[in-house]
């Protein structure tokens, strides 16, 4: 099991927030609907608009608060035989006020969790590649390159790269 960052406190200032946002949301949608369906106020189509509208920013406001909230599961490699099993896990939350991390904000919002057999010729690809904010440790998987061990560091991600390549002997 290879954990992942913490998110911090700050997610859960989020959180409150957004829970009391979704509170004030809900009465404004509760009011809205309900004058449509009563038929005694001006239901008008800015109305029914403004509805849809509010519904679709309620939706998110829900998902993100999911996001925030849902609990972490670890990274993990099973080894066995001539295979490597990999989940990627649940990362939290964890917001960034770098420049760099914003762009990549909706990746990690929106991001898959991955589950997958890693054979004895994806083991071959392994690398721990260098960049100037550190290292990354990656294995090509079919068409995609997937990083291993997000959220250890620099060093833990040498063992883990030395341990895999002494295991599988290439």
């Amino acid at each position: 099991m290879l954990p992942h960052r913490s998110g911090g406190i700050f997610r859960y200032l989020i959180a409150v927030f957004l829970s009391a946002w979704l509170c004030g949301w809900a009465f404004g949608w509760i009011t809205a609907f309900t004058v449509i369906l009563s038929g005694d106020g001006p239901a008008d189509a800015f109305l029914i608009f403004w509805l849809c509208g509010w519904t679709v920013g309620g939706i998110f406001a829900a998902y993100f608060l999911y996001i925030i909230v849902r609990p972490a599961v670890p990274e993990t490699l099973e080894f066995s035989g001539s295979t490597i099993n990999y989940d990627s896990g649940v990362a939290p939350f964890h917001l960034s006020f770098d420049f760099y991390s914003r762009w990549n904000m909706w990746k990690r919002i929106f991001r898959k969790r991955i589950k997958t057999e890693f054979n004895r010729t994806d083991i071959k690809t392994l690398k721990l590649r260098e960049f100037g904010s550190g290292n990354r440790l990656t294995i090509d998987n079919k068409n995609n390159r997937i990083d291993i061990g997000t959220g250890i560091s620099e060093l833990e991600r040498e063992w883990l790269f030395d341990y895999i390549r002494a295991r599988y002997e290439f």
